[in-house]
C-alpha cells in the first residue's frame, strides 16, 4: 500500500467549522451565566468524545460568556488555555478556526475593558486566521469588530464587510449586515451626517426583518426613529416609536424616546 501523500491527508487548519447553530443554541445573551454552564458542559462533552477542535470552539464561546459577566481574567485564563488542548501542537496545527475564534474573544475582553488600542491587533489577527479557515462567518464578525473599535477606520472596517456579504446566501452569515449598517448608522449620525444615516439604518430594518431575531428588529427600527428625530421629522419619528412600545411596553429606551418626542407638545387642556 502506498504511504498517504501530503494530499490525502486533512489539514488541520481548514477542517470543517463547527456548526454555528449549535453555538447559537447554547447561548442566550441575556443569561451569560446560564450561558457559560453550557458551553463548559458542551466542552467538556466534547473532550470526552476526542474531538478537540469541537472542544476548543466551545471553549471560546465559555470565555466570550465569561467576559459577559465581567470576569475578565477567568475568561483570558481560559483562553491562554486553549492551546493545551491541542496537546501541544504547533501553532499552524491548530485549526484556523479555533485561532481566530480565541483572537476576536481575546479583542472582546480588552475592547469591553476600553482598551480599543490593544484589542485591534487581536481584530485584524481574527481577521486573517478567519479568512485562513474560509469563515465568512468569522470575518465578518471580526471586521464587525473593528468597525465598533478602530477610531477613524469605522467606515473602512463596515464598506469592507458589506463588501463581504455580496453574493452570499448562508442567511446566518447575512445577518452580519444587520450589525454592519446599523453601527455604520451611528457612525455618520454621530458624525453629523443623519441623511446618511438614515439610509443605513433603513437598510439594517430591511435586512432584520429578512435574517434577524425580533430583538434585532426592534433595535433597527428604533434607530431609525432616533435619526428621524434629528431630521426633525418628529411626527414620523413618534408614530414608529408608538408602534415599537406597542409591541414592547416595557422596552426603557423607547420610552425614553416617546417623552422627548412629546415634551413641551399641547394637550387637550392646554
Amino acid at each position: 500500500m502506498d504511504a498517504p501523500t501530503s494530499r490525502d491527508r486533512v489539514d488541520p487548519v481548514r477542517l470543517e467549522p463547527v456548526d454555528q447553530a449549535l453555538i447559537d443554541r447554547l447561548w442566550d445573551f441575556g443569561d451569560a451565566e446560564s450561558s457559560a454552564e453550557r458551553f463548559r458542559a458542551a466542552a467538556d462533552a466534547a473532550g470526552a468524545a476526542g474531538t478537540p477542535h469541537e472542544q476548543a470552539v466551545m471553549t471560546t464561546q465559555l470565555a466570550r460568556a465569561l467576559g459577559l459577566q465581567e470576569l475578565a481574567e477567568e475568561a483570558t485564563d481560559v483562553l491562554d488555555g486553549v492551546a493545551a488542548i491541542f496537546d501541544g501542537a504547533g501553532h499552524d496545527e491548530v485549526p484556523a478556526e479555533v485561532r481566530a475564534r480565541v483572537a476576536i474573544e481575546r479583542g472582546r475582553l480588552l475592547a469591553a475593558d476600553d482598551r480599543p488600542t490593544q484589542a485591534v491587533p487581536e481584530f485584524t489577527l481574527a481577521v486573517r486566521e478567519a479568512a485562513q479557515a474560509g469563515s465568512a462567518f468569522l470575518v465578518l464578525d471580526a471586521l464587525h469588530m473593528l468597525a465598533l473599535n478602530d477610531a477613524g477606520h469605522e467606515e473602512e472596517w463596515a464598506a469592507e464587510g458589506i463588501d463581504l456579504l455580496e453574493g452570499r446566501r448562508d442567511p446566518r452569515t447575512l445577518r452580519w449586515g444587520i450589525a454592519l449598517h446599523h453601527n455604520l448608522g451611528w457612525v455618520k449620525h454621530d458624525g453629523g451626517r443623519a441623511g446618511a444615516a438614515l439610509v443605513e439604518f433603513e437598510r439594517a430594518v430591511e435586512i432584520a426583518d429578512r435574517y434577524g431575531s425580533s430583538e434585532q428588529q426592534q433595535v433597527a427600527r428604533w434607530s431609525v426613529a432616533r435619526c428621524l428625530r434629528t431630521l426633525g421629522r418628529t411626527d414620523e419619528a413618534l408614530e414608529l416609536q408608538l408602534a415599537l412600545a406597542g409591541l414592547r411596553p416595557d422596552d426603557p429606551y423607547v420610552q425614553a424616546e416617546i417623552e422627548a418626542l412629546t415634551a413641551g407638545r399641547p394637550t387637550i387642556d392646554a
